[in-house]
């Protein structure tokens, strides 16, 4: 049974380095142009040097998105752009556009070039066009259900790739390519820039009656063009592994550490366990859906892979996350007087009792000793964000342990 490889977004270094060591054989990140994540911190050039150095040493490959739809000003730049990518050396490209394909095959001939879902990808003589042209992999369009991959698988080339979505947000173009953005904020999703308008809140007006708003409210046949649950595969990992994906992606380039490293080592605990054998699978499901529950989501569906999506897939009461745990920050240095030194990214007191993540998918109760600042000083919380702290704990830490913290109920 061939391994799967578990692909994870990653928006900056620090959240490249939690993917490597939670768990991804690779991870995908964008640059400071190109992608459709403008709004992500994304890599400047030195970041992506030594975000592909640190996980080259640890065997993880490295994927750089490059998959806008190009206009005629934007092939200049993406020339330049494709040689200093070039220098890098990254593992792979994920490209959507034509011309786009041409400028990384001249000018980048030795990395791999994958096609992005942005590419509408939904039968196999597309698969054959693309690996006729010197495509190594083809990412999946999320509207093909199991049963049309399986048929995809048989009818390519043995020695491409598949890549699909397993989890994460679903856009309301469940491909990609929308046009709410661009319509009505002037900002081009196919350009890397969204503002989620599938996400705000609608009432309908009658042209005739200027002022009025209706609410849109749903009935028995229901309303579920906007807003849908996110995808989550974690219980059919033999399913997609059967229909001969060589790709679990991730979806999650706006993420943060602490959704990554969450969702990234629970698809790889479930990912062992079912090679080790499908029984450990099973026995340890509970533990799988706990704890991917605890990453930040919308409720959770399985897309198209079963079926098209009907109203049970959208949500009609709210547009937020559930969201339950509070990230701290990550341990980048342990001193055994002054305790764990973390860049604080929310609030956090002397006395709290927090949570150690570690990769290996242990999650240890700790209560906070004390707080220092890096210029010696004893403080009871951390007033500043970005602030940078040693933190004693009831347990030590590990450099690149994860803290975080459940959210008090109200």
């Amino acid at each position: 049974m061939k391994k799967p490889e578990l692909l994870i977004p990653a928006s900056s270094l620090e959240v490249l380095k939690t993917a490597v060591l939670f768990g991804a054989d690779a991870v995908y990140i964008g640059g400071e142009a190109f992608g459709l994540r403008a709004k992500a911190k994304n890599f400047s050039h030195e970041d992506m040097k030594e975000g592909i150095a640190f996980a080259h040493a640890r065997n993880v490959r490295v994927h750089v998105t490059a998959n806008i739809l190009a206009h005629n000003g934007d092939l200049a730049g993406a020339e330049k752009y494709f040689e200093e990518l070039r220098e890098l050396s990254p593992d792979a490209l994920i490209i959507a556009d034509p011309g786009m394909f041409m400028l990384a095959k001249r000018i980048c001939p030795e990395i791999d070039i994958h096609i992005s879902t942005q590419a509408n990808n939904t039968n196999y003589m597309t698969y054959r066009f693309w690996h006729e042209l010197g495509a190594k992999r083809v990412v999946c369009a999320r509207e093909l259900s199991l049963k049309e991959i399986r048929e995809i698988r048989e009818n390519i080339p043995a020695d491409m790739e598949m890549e699909s979505f397993i989890h994460g947000s679903m856009c309301i173009s469940y491909s990609g390519r929308c046009l709410l953005s661009s319509f009505l904020a002037g900002r081009d999703a196919n350009q890397g820039a969204c503002t989620h308008p599938c996400r705000w809140k609608y009432a309908v007006m009658e042209e005739s009656r200027p002022g009025e708003y209706f609410p849109v409210y749903e009935n028995e046949r229901g309303t579920y063009i906007f807003n849908s649950k996110d995808l989550c595969m974690i219980e059919h990992i033999p399913e997609l592994i059967a229909a001969g994906i060589d790709s679990f992606k991730i979806e999650g380039r706006m993420k943060t550490a602490l959704y990554v490293a969450a969702v990234a080592r629970t698809y790889r605990r479930a990912i062992d366990d079912y090679l080790e054998s499908e029984e450990k699978y099973r026995a340890n499901m509970g533990w799988y859906k706990e704890e991917i529950a605890k990453s930040v989501h919308r409720q959770f569906t399985t897309g198209f892979y079963f079926g098209k999506p009907d109203e049970n897939t959208q949500i009609y009461n709210s547009s937020t996350y559930v969201n339950e745990y509070v990230y701290l920050g990550i341990i980048e240095e342990v001193s055994k007087e002054r305790g764990a030194r973390i860049e604080q990214k929310n609030k956090f007191c002397t006395g709290d009792e927090i949570e150690i993540m570690k990769p290996d998918g242990q999650n240890i109760a700790v209560r906070v000793l004390s707080l220092t600042t890096q210029e010696g000083e004893e403080v009871e919380s951390a007033p500043h964000p970005r602030q940078v702290l040693w933190v004693k704990l009831s347990r030590p830490g590990e450099k690149f342990d994860l803290l975080r913290v459940k959210k008090k109920t109200q």
